[in-house]
């Protein structure tokens, strides 16, 4: 059966994918739990007006993020997070959390795909960290204080 994916199913599909699947897989799993819809002339032109308004929103999101860039140099992030005697958080800061911690302290909106870290944060300190908008990079200051 062929099946229009809503949602991203690990190791099956990703969101607006296309694919065959078996009958039963769709019909009591992908169906109930609204992850897919059945694929038919209506819903593969509605799929089509999807992905070229979310290709859209995403080249206004990536040239607005370029123009922030430059203001981004100056900004510093703080957090503060539970950590041992030797600096070291209980809890990693990973992606999503700078993103959400930039946009709350900032008002710019980063999105967490286009923040490079190559892995997550886990000791107090300073760190400076890449944020990459098509050929554009800037870079914001992050400091994580022990609580």
């Amino acid at each position: 059966m062929k099946v229009i994916f809503l949602k991203q199913v690990a190791r099956v599909g990703r969101k607006y994918d296309v694919k065959d699947v078996a009958d039963g897989y769709a019909l009591n799993f992908l169906f109930p739990q609204g992850m897919a819809e059945m694929a038919n002339e209506k819903s593969l032109a509605r799929l089509e007006k999807l992905k070229e308004t979310q290709v859209a929103t995403e080249k206004v999101q990536a040239d607005l993020l370029a123009k922030n860039l430059k203001s981004l140099k100056e900004v510093v992030v703080t957090i503060d997070a539970k950590a041992n005697e030797k600096g070291h958080l209980f809890a990693a800061i990973h992606k999503d959390e700078l993103a959400a911690l930039l946009s709350k302290q900032t008002n710019i909106i980063v999105p967490e795909s286009s923040i490079e870290l190559p892995k997550a944060l886990k000791e107090v300190g300073e760190y400076d960290i890449e944020v990459k908008a098509g050929e554009s990079t800037g870079s914001f200051k992050v400091v994580i204080n022990a609580l």
